[in-house]
């Protein structure tokens, strides 16, 4: 069994670690995300410039004026063309080509460093799109012991997120005598499934317990009936569920076989039909991991259809085509709709006994794994891994065909390979773990890259990552991967990569041509053209810069710039073992300045460059400054930027800062950018 990776191993709990945040749903949309904090125009223009930024300012337009006269229209466009690479309207804010003007240029948010997002082309099938997608959506911490939370789901919707998961279990009767004569049925029948569950679940309690040393009440269905919570006003209330079997219990959601806490699956979907399009009219898939029973099911449909009426997908487009033949929709013909992925119905014979469905299936654990049997692969979505408990779990609950007919373009499916017969059925979506997907990068990697182009999958973070800590989204983007499920409560470099790669769109980015169902490439390494990049970046000074979070005195804050570039590596292309198998975020070339002091800190005018790196992809590249706090021990991070490279614009750039909780900040970095994209 493999070890978990350090960073995980040295957690102590969310209060501890600095990189986990509890999602807040006010003012989420200045958090990054992908979407409309790029777009928070009045957040990315400075109201003010401090004399070490003012003083860069002059400077540099005395160098400008000297070489291209900016009093004149013709040295004023030669300067947009030449240096800053910009479209020519930009001079109408420039004008007389005077400094006061000039200085506007830049504190007005024109001369921002990330290149405005051109608007989507919605004329191509679903399938051809990269969508910001989100992993145990309703966690509000690591992945054994936090909260689940509506305000989450509200917080990746503002953000931008157009993919969320929803694990669904049975929920708690309404009271011990309305269950009893059914926990008696049971019992007689000599099934004991639910006592089977209980004991399972009690026991991986406990070691959950051992393992992080933390003692927590029991999961919800072993406890007495908590006092009800003070009715919520009026315009809050959720309608009653409309059945003749009111007092049936609701399902709830919750990460299962863990310590993590519950609400109830009405909340959820009352909250995603408040938020779904809060900020954008794409389409909205929710992702269903079912285990609830079939009763709890029904209930689930009677849900959605209520509360996500006139926005659910739940019949075909064109309803004249054989289900299994069911053509992917244009991203423009599911405008404010909202699509559930979950499992497919398969009427083949259920065998006798549970069978592993996958390559992460659980394993019998032996004594010498009980204790790390409580990090092994815990993930939301089991149609690739699970927690191993101490015996085989009960077997999944089938859905019922009411349900996985709510799945009309996204049937999930148990991945058994790429030559399976499922595996060309137009709206169905294979679910892999990291390791999995790096596992078939290795034996069939243009099978993979093939199916990628017409066909939907879903990569989602290993359990190991029990801290909430992320995969590279990079890496599986460009083995053509739509759906790369992250967890939005960390910050870590594979969230920035997010906000790099969906920055002020609407959650869909159209792939690369070469990434796209009509190409004829086989490879990501024939199927996209590869460049070499010589990029400088010269650091003046930086305003505002906001403090790390444990730090609170100015003067004791010394930064300097971390520039991390994020490359396809060489491995990639070749259907080679990628190193470390994709599980690190970190930058694969890196280089820092000097320190500096304070929050207005003079870089000098220092250059930090890259020369020759080469598999460069524009499109899947990404340029990472991060600013650090030099310390003693341990360096802080203090605020971040993260730019896809071919959004990264040239010249003399006001690049502006997200803090270390992902708000757009205040915080500025006055910077000369030299770009040279060339052939290999």
């Amino acid at each position: 069994m493999a070890a978990p990776p350090p960073t995980d191993a040295k957690a102590a709990s969310p209060a501890k670690d600095p990189k986990l945040g509890v999602p807040k749903a006010e003012k989420a949309e200045l958090q990054a995300g992908g979407g409309s904090a790029a777009e928070a125009q009045k957040a990315r223009t400075v109201e003010s410039l401090n004399s070490t930024l003012s003083t860069y300012l002059k400077t540099l337009y005395e160098e400008v004026e000297k070489k291209y006269k900016l009093g004149s229209k013709q040295g004023l466009a030669e300067w947009l063309a030449d240096e800053q690479q910009a479209p020519a309207v930009d001079a109408e804010i420039l004008k007389d080509g005077s400094f006061s003007h000039f200085a506007n240029y830049f504190t007005s948010g024109t001369g921002n460093a990330m290149k405005p997002a051109e608007a989507v082309d919605g004329s191509w099938p679903i399938s051809n799109y990269f969508i910001s997608s989100s992993h145990n959506t309703y966690l509000t911490g690591n992945q054994l012991a936090s909260a689940a939370s509506v305000d989450a789901y509200k917080n990746v919707l503002k953000r931008g997120c157009r993919c969320v998961e929803v694990d669904v279990w049975d929920g708690e009767p309404p009271s011990d005598s309305e269950s009893s004569s059914d926990e008696e049925a049971q019992k007689t029948s000599g099934s004991g499934v639910k006592e089977k569950v209980k004991k399972e679940k009690k026991s991986l309690r406990k070691r959950l317990e051992l393992r992080f040393g933390r003692k927590a009440s029991p999961p919800p269905k072993e406890t007495p009936k908590a006092a009800s919570p003070p009715p919520p006003a009026a315009e809050q209330r959720i309608a009653p569920w409309r059945s003749n079997s009111s007092s049936r219990a609701e399902p709830r959601v919750l990460h299962g076989y863990t310590l993590t806490k519950e609400m109830s699956f009405r909340e959820v979907c009352q909250t995603i039909r408040d938020y779904a399009f809060a900020s954008s009219n794409l389409p909205l898939i929710v992702s269903l991991e079912v285990h609830t029973s079939p009763a709890q099911q029904e209930i689930m449909v009677e849900l959605m259809k209520e509360y996500w009426r006139g926005m659910l997908v739940d019949l075909p487009l064109d309803p004249s085509e054989a289900s299994e033949q069911i053509k992917l929709p244009t991203l423009k013909d599911l405008e404010n709709k909202i699509l559930v992925k979950v499992k497919r119905v398969s009427h083949k014979p259920i065998a006798a006994a549970a069978k592993p469905a996958t390559l992460q299936a659980p394993a019998q654990l032996t004594p010498q794994q009980t204790n790390e049997s409580a990090q092994s692969e815990i993930s939301s979505d089991s149609e690739d891994a699970g927690v191993a408990p101490e015996k085989p779990p009960a077997p999944k609950p089938k859905v019922i065909d009411a349900l996985s007919k709510l799945g009309v373009y996204f049937g999930g499916y148990h991945y058994k390979g790429l030559d399976v017969p499922e595996a060309n059925i137009p709206t169905h979506v294979f679910s892999l773990s990291e390791k999995t997907l790096m596992e078939v990068h290795e034996t069939s990697p243009a099978a993979l890259f093939k199916h990628n182009k017409n066909f939907f999958m879903r990569a989602y973070p290993k359990g190991l990552r029990v801290t909430s800590s992320n995969l590279n989204p990079a890496i599986f983007w460009r083995q053509g991967v739509q759906i790369v499920a992250l967890n939005w409560q960390r910050w870590d470099g594979g969230m920035m990569q997010n906000e790099a790669m969906f920055a002020g769109t609407a959650g869909w980015v159209l792939k690369p041509e070469g990434y796209r169902g009509a190409s004829s490439g086989t490879l990501p390494k024939d199927a996209i053209e590869h460049h070499n990049l010589d990029l400088s970046i010269e650091f003046l000074a930086g305003q505002d810069i906001p403090l790390p979070p444990e730090e609170d005195d100015p003067k004791d804050f010394k930064p300097y710039i971390k520039v991390e570039l994020h490359v396809e590596k060489p491995e990639e292309g070749e259907a080679e073992a990628i190193p470390g198998g994709g599980a690190s975020n970190k930058g694969d070339y890196k280089k820092k300045t000097r320190t500096a002091k304070t929050t207005n800190p003079d870089f000098g005018r220092e250059i930090v460059e890259f020369k020759g790196v080469k598999r460069v992809t524009e499109e899947l590249t990404f340029v990472r400054f991060k600013v650090m706090d030099d310390e003693r021990i341990s360096d802080d991070l203090a605020a971040w930027a993260c730019f896809r490279l071919d959004r990264l614009q040239p010249g003399i750039r006001m690049l502006h800062l997200y803090d270390s909780n992902g708000v757009v900040s205040k915080g500025v970095l006055l910077v000369r950018i030299k770009k040279t994209v060339s052939k290999a």
